[in-house]
């Protein structure tokens, strides 16, 4: 349940008697060193009890920039905090600028901080503001109602350069908002929550490495105590998990955070098992698992705030109640799940924090609480004031990148420390050779030629410092962990961001056919095996529905075809034998549309190239005839494009061919398309960005290394992006996390087979 600040006034009495005894108790107990580097409401304009969603900022300066909505000039502010411990007041809200900011500050690639204000404005419905380090405000947008209002937390900046947020109140339903203001102004509201997808959502959203924005809301969903959501940029919203109080509710406060491990982290305030919240993670396709039930006797309970993933690689947090003073903690949590509290708060040092702690790059964490301090000046009180604080763990320093995604020839923002103008910036390894140092905590470098998916580096003298994520270069292609079995003609499928990769032909000749279920996982770069298909099998077609994995027909021997169904379920590592398919065939495509399988032209044993469409229904595991494409072939690349099934390239029997079409499940029809530039069959092929990109492939004898992509939007191809390193026929294809993985193949037909993955980053 939430804690009521009234009670925590009453509770102040009570201890105040003992706060010497509390300190010293605290300090013996602790490894690490805490240090309170102000207590608000010290002077008559000072802020005082910054809580919830307040993010902390680190500047192009260096300096550490967030909001209180308390104090400041009556309407709270902006303050500054140096990494020494020097506190100041940059900007005070007088109203008609926006007043009571609740969520603090993110810091743009214009080197400017982004925030919003709980109130104020000209409708008292709050604003979304600009500010510069010197304290100079620019109001971007003031909430009207309809469009969002009250926001508790900052806006975030997108990949594409736009600010995404959320609102709490407001909207279609008065239940709050996500919105979307471009860099030129434009506001759009994405989605207005009306309690049954969630409610009033107080945490700032998250971009995960898909390209969709993640986020919680603090009540509603089926059970009316909060939801996990998902929405894409122009704005389709999904519910990924409601809480039910046996996994935690009421999530507050402190966004989700993307961890190494590819899950979304975050908590809840209240319930689980020990009724003191819970920490969560849930996978980007929804799969929600608790992590650790608070219990406020060892680790504190009820966090009201986020974690972080810190540069040691473990979660930190903090908990608003219990410890050993029962005044919160900060807690710890390694890669392994194993939870401590290495600092409880004794509240003349801080108590009751409710702000997700920050790293600044020189390892240490900083943070802040709602009260507790020595602050006395009125309204607040000592002991309710608040402060802000220094947890120094001995952490690893590191560099960001801001933005930590860009093309060849950008110019990327690193924040860090002790820079030069001999410091050395490298893109996965890749030196810049254009760098702008501006003093020793900023330095702009341009993404150089050459650079793939990698950490940035700044080496100055023997200090080298790493970004703690991978820097993301559009448009580029990297490599994974070679395949344990190099495979070509092999089934593909993607099941909980992990890629199953089935079967296949070991050599470039007929026969040679593998049962090997070899799983790849695109976050740790590792290999693991899966149960082995019930025969040897290559040149299946394969889809997923509802994570199961399904593959259809291919050849067993090299010479023969069979129309074998089976299904895989990666909880019980199990294949389940399906109907089998009408027509037996090999080297088909499959989607999936609307819940149906559709398999698509194909070969048989005497060589015809099938323009046969036949549906499968997973539900019923039953077929259903529909309409044949208008040219029959094999080796095809298909995907869901919107509502529209698009097919294109493969062999006719003759020749390669370009041919594309589309098909509509509506009609039963399919329309001829604008024919791919370069003719190709067998080529890696998935939907990036709602286009279908189709890399290598081949043409005759020869492999392929274009990389195009196809609009249904515009009905083009775009023919510029960056090539396959490695010309690739047969290479198996799978989508995930926004990229697009092509593993294995052969270099040229029947030629050797490869054993690489290669990894397309649109």
């Amino acid at each position: 349940m939430f804690r009521r600040r009234n009670l925590v006034l009453c509770l102040h009495a009570l201890v105040a008697m003992i706060f010497v005894a509390m300190i010293l108790g605290s300090v013996a107990a602790s490894a690490q060193t805490y240090t309170v580097m102000h207590n608000f409401g010290i002077t008559a304009k000072d802020v005082y009890s910054p809580d919830f969603s307040g993010m902390i900022a680190q500047g192009r300066d260096g300096n550490l920039y967030t909001t209180a909505p308390l104090g400041g000039g009556n309407y709270g502010a902006v303050f500054k905090v140096t990494p020494a411990g020097t506190y100041s007041i940059v900007h005070s809200f007088v109203g008609s600028d926006g007043g009571v900011p609740q969520g603090g500050l993110t810091l743009g690639t214009d080197g400017n901080l982004y925030g919003t204000t709980f109130q104020g404005g000209s409708n008292e419905a709050g604003t979304i503001f600009k500010m510069t380090p010197g304290g100079t405000i620019t109001t971007l947008h003031t909430f009207v109602g309809t469009d969002g209002s009250n926001s508790y937390a900052p806006p975030i900046q997108g990949t594409d350069g736009n600010w995404y947020g959320t609102t709490y109140d407001g909207g279609t339903s008065s239940y709050g908002t996500v919105y979307k203001l471009t860099t030129a102004g434009v506001f759009t509201t994405l989605h207005s929550f009306d309690y049954s997808d969630g409610g009033s959502p107080y945490d700032p959203l998250v971009q995960g490495s898909d390209g969709n924005f993640y986020g919680t809301t603090q009540r509603g969903g089926t059970d009316g105590y909060g939801v996990v959501f998902k929405i894409t940029p122009a704005g389709a919203y999904t519910v990924l998990h409601n809480f039910n109080v046996s996994d935690g509710a009421y999530p507050w406060g402190g966004p989700l955070i993307q961890a190494n491990d590819g899950f979304l982290y975050g908590t809840t305030e209240a319930d689980g098992s020990g009724s003191g919240g819970v920490l969560f993670k849930i996978s980007l396709a929804g799969v929600f698992t608790v992590v650790h039930n608070m219990s406020e006797a060892t680790d504190g309970g009820n966090p009201f705030a986020g974690v972080i993933q810190a540069s040691d690689g473990n979660f930190y947090g903090v908990n608003g109640n219990g410890g050993a003073h029962n005044n919160g903690t900060i807690f710890k949590m390694t890669t392994k799940d194993v939870v401590s509290a290495p600092y409880s708060f004794n509240l003349t040092q801080g108590g009751f924090p409710e702000v997700t702690p920050f790293q600044h790059t020189n390892g240490i964490l900083y943070g802040d609480t709602e009260d507790g301090g020595t602050g006395n000046v009125s309204p607040c009180k000592t002991g309710v004031c608040g402060v802000f604080y220094s947890f120094n763990a001995s952490l690893p320093a590191f560099v960001r990148a801001l933005p930590n995604v860009g093309r060849v020839g950008y110019k990327i923002g690193i924040l860090g420390q002790g820079f030069s103008s001999s410091s050395v910036v490298k893109f996965n390894g890749v030196k810049a050779t254009s760098i702008t140092l501006t003093g020793t905590t900023f330095i702009e470098a341009t993404v150089p030629a050459g650079a793939s998916d990698g950490y940035v580096t700044v080496t100055t003298g023997t200090t080298t410092l790493k970004s703690l994520k991978k820097f993301t270069v559009h448009n580029s292609w990297g490599t994974g962990t070679a395949m344990p079995t190099p495979v070509r003609n092999a089934a593909t499928g993607v099941l909980n961001g992990r890629v199953y990769v089935v079967g296949g032909s070991t050599t470039g000749t007929s026969g040679s056919t593998s049962p090997r279920n070899q799983v790849y996982n695109p976050v740790s770069n590792v290999w693991s095996s899966a149960a082995d298909y019930p025969t040897n099998i290559s040149g299946a077609a394969t889809a997923e529905v509802n994570n199961i994995l399904y593959l259809f027909g291919g050849t067993t021997t090299g010479s023969d075809v069979t129309s074998a169904v089976y299904s895989y379920n990666p909880t019980t590592n199990a294949w389940t034998s399906e109907a089998a398919m009408p027509t037996p065939r090999q080297d088909a495509a499959a989607v999936v549309e609307s819940g149906l399988i559709y398999v698509i032209g194909g070969v048989d044993a005497g060589n015809t190239r099938y323009s046969t469409v036949e549906a499968y229904d997973p539900a019923s595991n039953t077929w259903s005839t529909k309409a044949p494409m208008l040219v029959g072939k094999s080796e095809v690349s298909a995907a869901l494009l919107g509502t529209t099934l698009v097919a294109t390239g493969g062999y006719n029997g003759t020749a390669v061919t370009g041919d594309t079409e589309g098909y509509n499940s509506g009609t039963n029809a399919w329309s001829t398309l604008t024919s791919d530039p370069t003719a190709r069959n067998a080529s890696c092929a998935g939907v990036l960005s709602g286009s279908l990109f189709v890399a290598g492939g081949g043409n005759g004898s020869a492999a392929l290394t274009a990389n195009e992509s196809f609009s249904l939007t515009t009905n083009k191809w775009t023919t510029t992006y960056a090539p396959l390193p490695q010309a690739t026929f047969e290479a198996g294809s799978g989508v995930a996390f926004g990229q697009l993985f092509c593993f294995g193949g052969e270099d040229a037909f029947q030629g050797t087979v490869l054993s690489n993955v290669q990894i397309y980053q649109p």
